[in-house]
């Protein structure tokens, strides 16, 4: 089965997933990591002012509900000088670059970096797959997070992406008792060693209002733990969780493979039906252009 989603669809999906993610966690981690945001033309700006990973600072999501334009991007970029943010990123997808990016890019010192691809998927059709698979991971089992389990977990998420546990945790871990949020981890003879999350934009009132998509977040298991299924499986437990809240279609995404690396996320999304919607760059900001 094939499946069209416009980008408009796909972006806000990953844009409102971050913006709750991130504005969700409690106050005395905002401020030690210095985080700030707002809603610009359609999109949403991320400022961790204190990041040392330079992964949770950005702007996505435009091209919406107003077109990109060098005076919207000059406005984001004012929003990351005001906050003194060292660097960001702008993640836009290809059809919403205007045919001056390049002179914005150069205006406000902005310069292409890595690539991601975004995948989409039919939830029957991951179901479906699932369950013809058969998945049985080697010892492990996969369950919803309960609340007294939400630091652990997000200490585990961290771990797994290798970033610090101090205070990122606590923002982790502060979305799994959030309303919209639909967290499961992964268990090896007991230890919890993978974590993998769904975000449902809106109450269930307003599901099909917004689209009827699912977000799959934040998908990852410790180094000892890998090539047992449990990434797989944590894919089907939340694409089953997404069919029975009446969700269509599931969004994800995911580094692309460069020559000689393989990225086992995207081929384990592959594996259940995703596919490749469209390859996305990102676009790096930095408060000191010459800085590394």
């Amino acid at each position: 089965m094939t499946t069209d989603v416009q980008p408009s669809v796909a972006e806000q999906s990953e844009a409102e997933a971050l913006f709750r993610f991130q504005t969700g966690a409690p106050e005395t981690v905002r401020k030690a990591l210095g985080m700030s945001a707002a809603r610009i033309g359609g999109g949403v700006v991320l400022s961790m002012r204190n990041d040392i990973t330079h992964f949770w600072s950005k702007a996505l999501g435009f091209g919406v509900s107003a077109p990109v334009t060098a005076e919207l991007i000059g406005e984001v970029c004012g929003f990351y000088r005001a906050a003194q943010t060292p660097q960001a990123v702008f993640q836009i997808a290809p059809a919403f670059l205007p045919e001056e990016w390049q002179e914005t890019c150069e205006r406000e010192g902005i310069v292409p970096d890595s690539s991601w691809v975004k995948l989409v998927c039919p939830t029957d059709e991951a179901v479906a797959r699932a369950d013809a698979l058969d998945i049985t991971p080697d010892r492990i089992r996969v369950a919803p997070v309960e609340a007294e389990q939400a630091a652990e977990w997000g200490t585990v998420m961290m771990r797994a992406f290798g970033m610090p546990v101090e205070q990122y945790a606590e923002m982790s871990a502060a979305s799994a008792t959030r309303p919209g949020w639909h967290p499961f981890a992964a268990w090896l003879d007991g230890e919890l060693v993978g974590t993998g999350t769904l975000f449902v934009r809106g109450d269930t009132a307003q599901l099909f209002v917004r689209g009827d998509t699912a977000q799959l977040f934040a998908g990852a298991v410790l180094p000892h733990a890998r090539e047992r299924g449990g990434q797989t499986a944590l894919l089907a437990a939340r694409a089953r969780v997404a069919q029975k809240l009446g969700c269509r279609l599931l969004i994800a995404e995911t580094g692309t493979e460069t020559p000689g690396t393989h990225n086992s996320s995207l081929h384990n999304m592959l594996r259940l039906g995703f596919q490749v919607a469209y390859e996305r760059r990102n676009w790096r900001w930095r408060l000191t252009p010459d800085a590394r």
